[in-house]
Formats: C-alpha cells, structure tokens, sequence
C-alpha cells in the first residue's frame, strides 16, 4: 500500500508533466473529441490538410489559447478557484464543460493521491496551473506542455473518426509544436480580460455533436 512516506520527490518539473499530461494518465481524454467527430461527420475536415487547418484555429482562436490562458492564471493565483469558477462560464456547450470538468476532477483525484497534493475538483486547465504550482514547475514548461498534450488528444481523436495515418498524425502534430510554444509564451503575460474565442465553427461542431448518432465520442 502507498503511503505518505512513499510519495513522488520533487524532480526539475518535466518528467512530471509527462507523466500528467500522457495518454496514460486516468483523465478519459480518450473518449472526447472537442466537437471533432461531428465536424468529421458533417464533411468538414475531409483530410489531413483540413485537420491541421481546423486544430490550427482551435489553438489560436478558441480552446487553446483560452486554455493556457487559464493554467496561467491560475498558476499565479492564491485562490485558483476563482479562475475555475469563470473557466466553467466560459464552456459553449454541456459537452465542453463536461469534457473540461471531468478531467479536471479525475486529474486533481489522481494528483492528490499520487503526490499529496489537496485539490478541489477544477477544471482541467486551472487544476494544471494549480498542480504546477504546488510542485514548483516552471509555467513556461507546464503551458508547453498542456497545449501540446491538448493537440496531441484532439489529433488522436481524428485518427479514430477519420482516414488519417500515424506519419500524417506525427507530422501535424510537429508542425503545430511551433505554435504551442508561441501560444505558450503569450499566455504568461495575458489575464483573463484576454479570455476569448472567435473558433465559431468549432463551437457550433460541439453544440450539435450533442445530438450525433451514430457517436463514439463523448463531445
């Protein structure tokens, strides 16, 4: 049996992001797709081209950039429960704020059993900042981190709703690892008067894949 004692040490931050934010962690990041599979369905990201095209913009102008916004956030905060609070607002649809929520608390519950942290169920983004923190990783390297961990999961879903090959997916997402870091490196001196999304068609994608069938998707 884990016991206190038996916690992780403290280590320069990276291999810890690795291990929260990898596939194996138990968040469920698998079983959603952020509206993909229903852009998919209607046509819209035909091929790999449109899939870049499409992740390109949720990362700039939707998701992503609000998202590292609120690591950021609530990284520097005293009380991320606040950034949490306005982070549930801000979800377009009953998916995006499942999709958010549920991972949030399963990451916080993996984290304070794992590390000895003590959490509250947040989002997934200001559960990230708040985690950092508590570990004393930088938040340069957490931001780079989570966006690319959130390409890599949407890139993974298009590879179950789409044609879409393992070279074509690692090459996209090499080609989007720019990106993050730029993203990254804004997101430290943005607040949340930044906070903003003009990623209109993937946020209509994820209100109607709320009434999708045939899905195997969970937004």
């Amino acid at each position: 049996m884990v016991t206190a004692a038996h916690f992780p040490m403290p280590t320069d931050g990276l291999l810890t992001l690795m291990q929260w934010l990898s596939p194996g962690f138990p968040l469920g990041t698998f079983s959603y797709s952020h509206g993909l599979e229903n852009a998919v369905a209607e046509g819209r990201i035909p091929d790999a081209g449109a899939l870049c095209d499409w992740l390109t913009t949720v990362l700039t102008d939707g998701t992503g950039r609000n998202d590292a916004i609120l690591l950021a956030e609530a990284y520097r905060s005293d009380d991320p429960m606040t950034v949490d609070t306005f982070a549930r607002a801000l979800a377009p649809s009953r998916e995006r704020l499942l999709e958010t929520t549920a991972q949030g608390e399963a990451f916080c519950a993996t984290v304070n059993a794992v590390w000895g942290t003590d959490l509250q169920p947040m989002t997934l983004p200001a559960a990230v900042g708040a985690a950092a923190r508590s570990q004393d990783i930088a938040l340069d390297q957490t931001l780079q981190a989570y966006l690319h961990a959130f390409a890599a999961g949407l890139i993974s879903a298009a590879q179950r709703a789409m044609p879409l090959g393992q070279t074509q997916a690692q090459t996209i997402l090499a080609g989007l690892t720019p990106l993050c870091i730029s993203l990254a490196e804004r997101a430290r001196t943005q607040t949340l008067d930044d906070i903003g999304s003009s990623a209109f068609m993937a946020e209509i994608a994820a209100m109607r894949h709320e009434t999708l069938q045939p899905r195997i998707f969970r937004s």
